[in-house]
């Protein structure tokens, strides 16, 4: 993804890509391996392609104030997963650093840079797909996704949060491809966004994955319920990473890191201390559900729609 000329300094919340000059910019990384760029996709999917179960895990990581420390021991994590016969593996939002504003500047990288070098090469060693959660960057290639809907909330007495403040949102949406099914992504705050999941279903996605850090107030009231109305809405697998929650921190994330299916099930939940959530895709599961309730097909295009205006 290009950089926006009018961004002035400030940076974008993102996922990993690579080379035009920004300035200090929290991103969501995707680092696929095997590379697989996505292909267009068909308007929508109603049964999934490869009728198969493949396992996915969820890294809820403590995040201390050492970059290569969270890095380290994420990719640990990431390899325990994969021994456990997970196959697409996702970091929580802002696994490098803690979150907030005022360490963007002295936690930025490039990209590819140091960060997405060794998430590379642990995905390569085991054989995975990866999606690195979210950091920030100060240069990114066309590869990375950045954060569409950006984290600006007034909750007076509770929480007040404006990340319009130092970064700039993205214009663009990122699917890719595995042998398994079509993964969207989405960071945190997009996921209240149910345009942005319905476009992802009607370019065939039946996996959405989300990145997230909310907080604890937003997350006991909205964390779980924005999860499964985005699964039930668009009948897909929804996961959510968090980091794991560190009471100590300026920012507390409310944890629990959740896999939902399309019936609106949780099928697996973590608590708020550091762990591995493993959940098992059923893709003739989702194909059932379509079939059973096929909402696609009874959709009034000739009353409305939700279209893409850019790709």
């Amino acid at each position: 993804m290009n950089a926006d000329p009018s961004t002035r300094g400030r940076g974008r919340e993102a996922g990993w890509g690579g080379a035009s000059d920004a300035g200090p910019a929290h991103r969501s990384v995707a680092e696929v391996h095997p590379d697989s760029r996505a292909q267009p996709a068909p308007q929508v999917v109603l049964v999934g392609r490869a009728m198969a179960t493949f396992r996915m895990a969820l890294i809820q990581l403590q995040i201390s104030s050492v970059k290569s420390d969270n890095v380290t021991r994420a990719c640990s994590f990431i390899r325990e997963a994969a021994t456990q016969g997970a196959k697409i593996v996702s970091l929580p939002e802002c696994f490098n650093s803690p979150y907030g504003t005022k360490y963007f500047p002295e936690y930025a990288e490039k990209i590819p840079g140091e960060s997405t070098q060794k998430l590379s090469e642990v995905a390569k060693e085991c054989s995975i797909y990866l999606i690195g959660g979210n950091f920030i960057p100060t240069r990114y290639n066309e590869a990375t996704y950045i954060k569409i809907h950006l984290f600006d909330i007034d909750v007076p007495g509770k929480i007040t949060f404006q990340e319009s403040e130092t970064l700039s949102a993205g214009d663009s949406f990122s699917t890719f491809d595995t042998p398994y099914c079509r993964v969207g992504l989405g960071i945190c705050y997009d996921m209240r966004f149910a345009e942005l999941a319905q476009i992802y279903a009607q370019r065939g996605c039946q996996l959405l994955v989300y990145p997230g850090a909310f907080n604890l107030t937003t997350g006991p009231a909205h964390w779980e319920l924005l999860q499964r109305s985005r699964a039930v809405d668009n009948q897909v697998y929804v996961a959510t990473a968090s980091p794991a929650r560190d009471e100590k921190a300026s920012y507390v994330a409310w944890g629990h890191s959740t896999v939902v299916n399309p019936w609106g099930e949780v099928l697996a939940k973590a608590g708020t201390e550091e762990a591995i959530v493993y959940s098992d895709v059923d893709l003739k599961k989702l194909a059932e559900i379509r079939q059973q309730i096929p909402v696609f097909r009874q959709k009034r295009s000739d009353l409305y729609a939700v279209e893409m205006k850019k790709p």
